[in-house]
């Protein structure tokens, strides 16, 4: 049963990257190869297949170490899997042993002959499954962007910090002054740092104040940084932002220096300063071809979109009042990017509304605003992709939903009234009795939770605790794992793995197919990778359209696990 669950789960696989979004603008990768120490004192070797691989591809390891002096070395068979358990080590500690990976076709390594990455570690016989970034002070930090600064093949990483939030509803308890300015921080793997910008103080220290994202949208094959930026120290005695100009900057990923910048949506239409304060941005193909910046201001109210292409010239412009259909208040705590109709551009999904490629309504649900949203292929028994919906605002019924990413049209939905769906809930193929992606969201106040099957069964389960776990593919089966209350594991069962620190980002960014979690803790940025041989193999999970553009978005509002496209 196991074996035909397995083989079912590969060929699914094979069609999620066949049938991938259609868009061009893939990045260069290397094969992200890392090795782990585990608690028997072997060592768990795993790197990325490509998309581009042909089908026999397979891959050699070498393995060299010095002893008296002499340099020793070790040539494995070309081995087709994208790991290697490494077990015939020598039990002194302190010894460094170098692996390289070279890639073979058919019977013949391919030329020229290099190796395609080359990793070391010293053998301590203490487990570490993680790769630890030190950061340059003792903070920690809240949000992280993922992408190649320098164009070598291999991902930086970018850090908001410190980790302080305030929210512009002025109910007491909410908005707070910030204390200092937000600052963006770029790192290589090895803990070099790159280089710090101060975003100032025209930024509030929120998230809603401080959108930004990392990618390459001017095709130079190295990432670029996008943020709002204002300029000087305008804020009012009390420590509110409410003038002075508002721009979109773009920065160099390899010096933080800014080389551009544009205005931003203006203030003008919205009813007070929450309303205004809350700005998105992410990125789009909105030809199928190449990248867009899409910028937005508004939640609850007034919502603005622009489309902006890589020299900031304007594509389309749009304002909720212009359509006939009710948009207003419609906006979600993010953007999502997907081809929900299936013609090879990229919609926007602003919540409970959609925006079609050429900057119109789509459709709209005229529900007010989710606090919940997924784009994904949810109920594999419905053509296409599905939205997964929890309510913000009260609803009689309908409040937790599951509806056609095309047209709105609702599949199923929660026939209970519900006050405040909370957070970012849960959208992950979790359990292997239930054909597709399972759902969950609840309510913080009213300490009730639901877990819905993609066909809208209601699931009896005991999880206890946060609102939104978060599902990680770590181990080798089909189903996804969850990290929750520090741990790692399968739903409802033992822990797999322990975790330490925040939990910042679950993504494919190292080793094979499977993903990491990254952690902040002070004065560390924390990967933790899984050392669990998987039998089987696929590319990098980056690779897939919607999925990289859902780690894009993470930065510039509520964290939502990216999703597979179809």
């Amino acid at each position: 049963m196991r074996c035909r669950l397995l083989f079912t789960w590969m060929i699914g696989f094979s069609l999620i990257f066949a049938f991938t979004d259609a868009v061009s603008g893939v990045e260069k990768l290397d094969r992200g190869l890392v090795a782990l120490e585990r608690e028997d004192g072997s060592v768990f070797l795993s790197w990325r297949l490509l998309d581009t691989d042909p089908d026999d591809i397979a891959f050699e390891i070498h393995r060299r170490w010095t002893v008296d002096d002499v340099n020793r070395g070790m040539i494995r068979t070309p081995y087709r899997r994208t790991y290697y358990l490494d077990e015939n080590l020598l039990q002194d500690k302190g010894i460094t042993y170098t692996y390289q990976i070279y890639r073979y076709s058919g019977k013949k390594k391919q030329e020229p002959y290099k190796p395609l990455r080359k990793i070391k570690i010293t053998q301590t016989g203490r487990a570490k499954p993680y790769i630890s970034i030190p950061l340059k002070g003792d903070y920690d930090f809240q949000k992280v962007g993922i992408a190649d600064l320098d164009g070598d093949g291999t991902y930086e990483y970018v850090i908001k910090q410190p980790n302080f939030n305030t929210d512009p509803y002025q109910r007491p308890g909410y908005w707070k002054r910030s204390p200092t300015t937000y600052k963006l921080e770029a790192y290589r793997l090895d803990g070099t740092m790159m280089w710090r910008y101060d975003m100032g103080w025209a930024i509030e220290a929120g998230i809603w104040y401080s959108p930004w994202i990392v990618y390459d949208v001017d095709g130079d094959g190295k990432a670029e940084v996008y943020c709002k930026a204002g300029v000087g120290d305008p804020r009012e005695e009390a420590g509110h932002v409410k003038t002075g100009p508002e721009y979109l900057a773009k920065i160099d990923g390899q010096t933080g220096k800014i080389i551009a910048r544009t205005d931003w949506l203006s203030r003008d239409g919205y009813p007070s300063y929450n309303y205004y304060c809350r700005n998105f941005l992410t990125v789009a193909y909105l030809d199928g071809k190449k990248p867009s910046l899409i910028m937005q201001r508004g939640t609850y109210n007034l919502i603005k979109t622009q489309a902006l292409d890589k020299d900031f010239k304007r594509i389309w412009y749009w304002e909720s009042p212009q359509e006939k259909r009710k948009y207003r208040g419609q906006g979600s705590h993010g953007l999502i990017t997907a081809d929900v109709d299936g013609d090879g551009r990229d919609e926007l999904v602003i919540g409970a509304a959609v925006l079609d490629d050429n900057g119109k309504g789509l459709w709209s649900l005229e529900m007010g605003h989710p606090d919940v949203c997924y784009v994904a292929d949810i109920d594999p028994t419905n053509p296409g992709l599905e939205v997964f919906y929890g309510f913000e605002t009260r609803q009689k019924t309908d409040g937790i939903c599951v509806v056609d990413a095309k047209t709105g049209r609702k599949l199923w939905a929660h026939k209970k009234p519900t006050r405040h769906i909370h957070s970012q809930g849960m959208a992950g193929d979790i359990l292997a009795e239930f054909p597709g992606i399972e759902v969950y969201g609840g309510e913080r106040d009213y300490k009730e939770r639901w877990l819905y099957s993609a066909k809208g069964k209601l699931i009896e389960f005991r999880e206890t605790g946060t609102l939104s776990p978060r599902p990680v593919w770590w181990d080798a089966d089909p189903q996804k794992e969850v990290v929750v209350s520090g741990v790692i594991r399968d739903w409802g069962k033992d822990p797999l793995q322990p975790v330490k620190g925040r939990v910042i980002a679950v993504v494919d960014c190292l080793g094979d197919y499977r993903e990491e979690v990254i952690t902040s803790l002070k004065g560390e940025l924390r990967i933790y990778t899984t050392t669990i041989p998987a039998y089987d193999r696929r590319p990098c999970l980056m690779q897939d359209h919607r999925y990289r553009m859902g780690v894009v978005a993470q930065t510039m509002g509520y964290y939502y696990p990216a999703q597979l496209g179809k």
